[in-house]
């Protein structure tokens, strides 16, 4: 018959818990002092490189969105506030509101033509070209940023994807797969038919044309009946250059 262990042996073994317990959390508490040591480091050395490079940092988008992948991996937002440190030796808290204000201003102006969907390279074209008078170059990093921003805002901006290009949404609409597919097979010429969406992507008539409807419904096509070949045809402004429209509005 096997013996339970006695009292002595249930103290001794509670005590070697207690022991293994407290050696862990000694360890913790030993990685989470020198993580905390090794980043107040990293900051350190990363507001002594912005010192040094910060002409850089705002003349040169790719040497600003890389300064922008060192931030987030110690765990700092220059965009945070446009007070503090980051925004008096930068500046560029300002740059982004800047960009964001201007954003805002292009999305408006060109709604009555896209709905308020904008490829995001048509709208980084022309921001440049709204800006062609200011020192510093933007890219598209540079548009991301300063809308994800507004997002915080709560003010229903938001990047999109459909099929290979990148969209921005400036009107609380929502996009569902249908209108994604519609509007990645739009992008081969700038327009669709309801043949084509039904042959190409295997859908009934009621389907393609509800969809359709939608997106007609909500500004973001436009219908064209003088095609030569005689068929309706949905344009999609989001989707194709309008450069030439309101770019100083």
């Amino acid at each position: 018959m096997r013996r339970r262990p006695g009292i002595g042996g249930l103290q001794t073994a509670a005590a070697a818990r207690d022991q293994y317990r407290a050696l862990g959390e000694n360890v913790a508490k030993l990685r989470t002092d020198l993580m905390k040591e090794q980043l107040a480091t990293f900051r350190s050395q990363l507001e002594e490189f912005a010192r040094k490079h910060k002409n850089d940092i705002r003349k040169n988008p790719s040497f600003r969105s890389q300064f922008h992948e060192m931030c987030a991996k110690v765990g700092v937002d220059p965009l945070a506030s446009n007070k503090g440190f980051w925004a008096e030796l930068l500046g560029i808290g300002d740059f982004y509101y800047e960009l964001g204000v201007q954003i805002v201003e292009i999305c408006l102006a060109t709604r009555p033509l896209n709905g308020g969907l904008i490829d995001l390279q048509e709208l980084c074209k022309l921001l440049r070209q709204k800006r062609k008078h200011d020192r510093e170059a933007v890219s598209e990093d540079d548009c991301l940023r300063a809308i994800s921003k507004l997002k915080t805002l709560g003010s229903g901006f938001e990047v999109i994807s459909a099929g290979k290009k990148k969209l921005v949404r400036s009107v609380p609409t929502e996009l569902n797969k249908d209108h994604n597919q519609i509007l990645e097979l739009a992008q081969a010429q700038g327009y669709v038919t309801v043949d084509e969406v039904e042959r190409r992507l295997s859908w009934t008539h009621g389907r393609a044309i509800d969809a359709l409807d939608t997106l007609l419904d909500e500004g973001l096509a436009m219908i064209d009946d003088g095609h030569r070949d005689g068929k309706r045809c949905y344009w999609f402004p989001c989707v194709s250059s309008i450069s030439s429209f309101g770019a100083d509005n």
